[in-house]
């Protein structure tokens, strides 16, 4: 887990960094899709969207269901939903500091009223 909360991993993080499988992630969003149909959607060679496909099913990400000779693709909703929990573990602290924010504008504002 190195450093990140429990459900939190870190090869997820890893593996969405890179752009061509963000932009694979944003396009299993939508449903199920076979190699093929990936890689002609980002215009990847198939054996690019494979390596990319391999490195996102490794880590998690997605699951692969074979019919005939296709490879279908689906996202999981797991790791969404621990990043989503990790993500809100810092919302108190993130809030806190806003509140902080407000409340010292709000000093400098009145500061410069007469």
């Amino acid at each position: 887990m190195s450093g990140t909360s429990p459900g939190m991993d870190i090869t997820m993080l890893s593996a969405l960094a890179e752009p061509n499988r963000m932009n694979i992630v944003q396009l299993l969003r939508s449903g199920p899709l076979a190699v093929g149909e990936i890689a002609d959607q980002l215009g990847l060679r198939q054996p690019q969207a494979s390596k990319h496909l391999k490195v996102l099913s490794d880590s998690g990400i997605v699951e692969v269901r074979i019919d005939a000779n296709r490879r279908i693709y689906t996202l999981r909703p797991e790791p969404f939903q621990a990043m989503d929990s990790w993500v809100q573990s810092f919302r108190h602290l993130m809030e806190e500091r806003f509140d902080n924010l407000d409340n010292y504008l709000r000093e400098l504002q009145n500061k410069d009223k007469p």
